[in-house]
């Protein structure tokens, strides 16, 4: 892995510098040996997608993008990515001309995968880099002699090993890498004091994939509260009259410059409504296929329940009840059958309700960047319980940030313990083949063990990070996936509930998933703040 330092900072950062960077050369080694897919001789679940888009992006005029259909993977990633991958199609086209013709569809080749597994690779650096920042940023109070038990070298093996985030990209096939790598150097900066990098990093980042919209009202009430406004008062509440009025102009014009150039040209071409019944497909229904662990996961499980319940008590009527409406793995849209069916509309209000506190805490309980990402997280957990047509990778999206508040204190080391292993769970569906069935677990254990251990470590001088209950509830997963893997695919439930497996994992990484989430709500909300961390 290439170091990406900078020559002039590694005099004054090499002794806090090593850790990342003996953790990056670590985090190399999975990259190299959990890829079975890399030969010919199979793709990736999502390999036709992106071979999809860069043949569009490759072959049709910019006015064309986002209506062709030829396959049903048609392009649904705001414009800056549709640009990535008309980039990524120029250099294609000297490794394999064939996978851009629009028409090959399902079209693979050995030099075809190579270019894609290789070009996830190559954009990861700016993914490390953002993890070598982040690294800067953690408070280095705890002094250890043993490199492996710093923070900062634990926080860079959290990041750069997450085995979420290895699978997800590298085995199932994604460019989340350095998208998260945005997110992370947009935090780093907003860490660092340098807002307008920060919030330009961001503004990038939303048009390259609206997914991360869920955290930008963290974003938006930090910069207002410490950019904006220029200082607080001794006892740590707002200063109103240092509202500066050129922080504000700075900030929307990066905003509108940002949104101009990824927007502008289809705003010019009448396309804008297109663009956006792209992005936001409302049709797909409440939940994927595969039911994301959330509040809508427990939602439905409830339903079914009751469903089950009323026909054996004959208060239903079996005639007009839908046969596996939300069980049959497919996207599209259902109706519950007891339960009030949910609307779009409805999962915005609810997710709208569920940020407040957290924005509020942030605006009113003021911690600096620690307050930034505790608000971050909530606003992706959030967003991630209450959201309309959520998929399962999305939970990365609080589990990354969180990694930064996990080495700094032990109650946020806990609550990380318990989101991770619950949501890195979660994705095991996303690895369906037998051949990824030893891969995932291993890396899995590998990550976890890691995760328990290094954590332990760093705060055994303090309360034991889980209660009993948590433990034995993260326990329990272990049956959990013998029960799903090895004993219900050779009982006759398979053939008649093939969903089954997928509704318990589901269902069961929704309780810890919800447990998290409300144990770090009460943990902010609780919170007492000084006034010195307040003035900070």
């Amino acid at each position: 892995m290439p170091s990406a330092a900078p020559r002039r900072m590694r005099g004054a950062l090499s002794a806090r510098g090593a850790p990342w960077r003996r953790a990056a050369g670590a985090g190399s080694a999975p990259w190299r040996s959990a890829c079975p897919s890399s030969s010919a001789s199979s793709s990736p679940p999502n390999f036709e997608v992106h071979r999809n888009w860069l043949a569009i992006t490759h072959n049709l005029p910019l006015s064309q993008w986002y209506y062709e259909a030829t396959s049903e993977w048609t392009l649904d990633y705001p414009p800056f990515f549709a640009w990535f991958e008309y980039a990524l199609s120029h250099v294609a086209k000297y490794f394999d001309p064939e996978m851009l013709v629009i028409e090959n569809l399902n079209y693979t080749s050995r030099a075809t995968i190579f270019f894609q597994r290789f070009s996830v690779i190559f954009t990861d650096i700016l993914f490390i880099y953002a993890v070598r920042e982040c690294c800067r940023c953690v408070n280095g109070k705890r002094a250890a002699k043993d490199i492996l038990e710093k923070p900062t070298f634990i926080l860079a093996v959290l990041l750069l090993w997450n085995f979420g985030l290895l699978i997800v990209d590298h085995i199932h096939f994604q460019y989340n890498g350095f998208l998260f790598g945005l997110m992370l150097l947009s935090v780093a900066r907003l860490c660092q004091k340098r807002y307008l990098e920060g919030a330009l990093l961001f503004a990038v980042l939303l048009h390259f994939k609206h997914i991360y919209v869920y955290v930008a009202p963290a974003y938006g009430i930090y910069l207002l509260r410490s950019y904006c406004f220029t200082a607080n008062n001794a006892d740590g509440s707002l200063k109103w009259r240092s509202f500066s009025f050129l922080h504000v102009t700075l900030l929307g014009l990066i905003v509108c410059l940002v949104s101009a150039l990824s927007l502008g040209p289809f705003i010019v071409l009448g396309q804008l409504p297109q663009v956006i019944s792209r992005l936001f497909p409302f049709k797909r229904g409440l939940c994927h296929a595969y039911w994301a662990p959330n509040f809508w996961a427990l939602y439905n499980a409830v339903d079914k329940a009751l469903t089950i319940f009323g026909l054996k008590c004959n208060f239903l009527d079996p005639t007009k009840i839908p046969r596996a409406s939300m069980t049959g793995g497919l996207v599209q849209e259902f109706q519950h059958t007891v339960l009030p069916s949910v609307t779009p509309l409805a999962t915005l209000i609810c997710t709208f309700i569920s940020i407040l506190p957290s924005v509020f805490c942030l605006w009113f309980k003021p911690q600096g960047p620690r307050g930034f990402l505790q608000c971050l997280v909530l606003c992706a957990l959030s967003s991630f319980m209450f959201g309309w047509h959520v998929h399962e990778k999305a939970i990365l999206l609080a589990i990354l940030p969180l990694s930064l508040l996990s080495v700094q204190r032990a109650k946020d080391a806990g609550i990380y313990l318990i989101l991770t292993t619950t949501g890195h769970f979660s994705l095991f569906p996303l690895l369906f083949t037998a051949p990824e069935l030893p891969i995932k677990i291993l890396l899995m254990l590998l990550f976890t063990v890691y995760s328990f251990s290094s954590l332990k470590s760093l705060f055994r001088r303090e309360r034991p990070l889980l209660n009993w209950l948590e433990t034995i509830y993260l326990i329990q997963l272990v049956p959990l996936e013998i029960f799903c893997e090895i004993i219900f695919p050779l009982t006759p439930w398979k053939r008649h509930f093939p969903f089954a497996p997928l509704l318990l994992t589901s269902v069961y990484c929704a309780l810890g998933v919800t447990y998290a989430w409300l144990k770090l709500y009460v943990s902010v909300l609780t919170e007492r703040i000084s006034v010195r961390q307040k003035a900070e």
